[in-house]
């Protein structure tokens, strides 16, 4: 059961605590002329794929607008911005003149610039089930890094390898629409092998600060059968512990490595480079059971009937307007866990997304969700749990993937047809929040 905002006064965090907002580029930036084609592109151009029918080629027109939405980050009191840099932007000629931009503005403003280095935009002709994209990656990285790094003290690798796997290329619901099931693994280690490598590159060009953004969230049985609890494991396993432990500990769960190409020892020694601290990205926790032979609708994507293992509801528990489950306490839950499962593997933790989407500018359901996700945070560290950092998404509304725009998740309602912002009642109560922090 969801806890309700409480009336006492917020816990203070620590000194030096992060906290900001996350955006990613293609799903904020636009001007998709001024940057080379994508496999989001492509995909939003195939009918049916975007749900209202829409693109990201102007989004929230950001490239344009940057700096208003500097003064809108200013005004909200963060000391810190996650947003992502475009690939194909920066295979463009003069495409890094806008994050040096952005990042001058930033400094100028007192915001840290966190730059994540892949947020799902593979440029076109690039795929992820061919090794040499990894390699790619660490080149375009190392790019970055020579024009950025004089100014970026704070780096993020990849965004949730693990969604961008599955609803990428097992589920066929996110570009680039395959529907490879148990052969998108491939997908995953390729990614990973990106992350090592772009910590070397990072590395190499005397850069600090380095993590990662993977999704994670408790995975529930359905019940104390031993089939709901082989399948929920099962799930933990490919949602959780297939992208945290290679990283973490440098080793695959058991089992995993023997699915994953070509000298997987050799690889796992470039995605075990150590980190400076590791990012989470929590939204729900998930109730699993066995599978029930049918196909499921969760979240809007179809579960195929032949998984080994079905995603159910969990009851009494209310909604975003996505649809998702807001259960706070799990994330104390998640974290808790995760300090006890890895111990001193651990580096601090910073959570790099945490939000929710409902619609209209009086958002106090938003409110009560930033409120108890806060307090239950404050309760991890209580608990021993070394957490640095918190990043709400998002700062706009955006174009929202596979959902178009028909989800909002900003903290500034975006008129899309306009470009107008407008900050929210959430906005307002964040910016109050961190006054009293300082």
């Amino acid at each position: 059961m969801i806890r309700r905002m409480a009336t006492d006064a917020m816990p203070q965090f620590p000194a030096g605590f992060l906290w900001g907002v996350s955006t990613s580029a293609h799903q904020i930036e636009g001007a998709a002329d001024e940057r080379g084609p994508s496999v989001w592109d492509a995909f939003t151009a195939e009918p049916g794929r975007i749900k209202d029918g829409s693109t990201a080629a102007v989004a929230c027109d950001h490239v344009h607008r940057h700096r208003e939405d500097v003064a809108l980050l200013s005004g909200l009191g963060v000391n810190a911005y996650r947003f992502s840099v475009s690939w194909p932007r920066v295979l463009c000629a003069g495409g890094l003149d806008f994050y040096d931009r952005l990042v001058d503005d930033l400094c100028a403003a007192g915001v840290r610039p966190v730059p994540t280095l892949f947020h799902w935009d593979l440029p076109a002709g690039l795929d992820w089930l061919d090794r040499d994209t990894a390699a790619r990656l660490g080149e375009y990285v190392a790019t970055v890094a020579a024009r950025l790094g004089d100014r970026v003290a704070t780096w993020i690798t990849l965004n949730e390898p693990a969604e961008h796997t599955l609803l990428g290329h097992a589920l066929g619901v996110h570009a680039p629409g395959r529907r490879l099931l148990f052969d998108a693994l491939p997908v995953a280690h390729h990614q990973l092998l990106a992350h090592g490598l772009a910590v070397q590159a990072l590395r190499a060009s005397g850069a600090g600060g380095i993590g990662i953004a993977n999704s994670h969230g408790p995975t529930w049985p359905a019940s104390e059968e031993q089939a709901d609890r082989e399948a929920a494991d099962f799930y933990d396993l490919l949602l959780n512990r297939l992208f945290a432990d290679p990283v973490l500990l440098g080793a695959y769960p058991d089992g995993i490595a023997d699915a994953m190409p070509g000298d997987v020892t050799a690889d796992l020694k470039v995605i075990g480079e150590p980190l400076d601290w590791y990012g989470v990205n929590y939204y729900a926790p998930t109730k699993v059971g066995a599978p029930q032979g049918t196909e499921i609708d969760f979240g809007g994507v179809r579960m195929p009937a032949e998984l080994p293992f079905s995603v159910r509801r969990i009851e009494d528990t209310p909604l975003t307007d996505f649809g998702w489950p807001v259960v706070p306490q799990a994330l104390t839950e998640l974290l808790t866990a995760f300090h006890h499962r890895y111990g001193d593997r651990l580096p601090p933790i910073v959570i790099t997304e945490n939000g929710c989407s409902y619609d209209g500018l009086d958002d106090q359901p938003r409110i009560t969700y930033l409120d108890t996700h806060i307090r239950a945070l404050h309760r991890a560290i209580e608990a021993g749990v070394d957490v640095r950092g918190y990043f709400v998404w998002s700062l706009l509304d955006n174009f929202e993937w596979a959902e178009g725009y028909t989800q909002r998740f900003g903290l500034v309602h975006v008129d899309h047809e306009t470009q107008r912002r407008t900050p929210k009642a959430s906005y307002a109560w964040y910016r109050d929040f961190l006054r009293k922090q300082r």
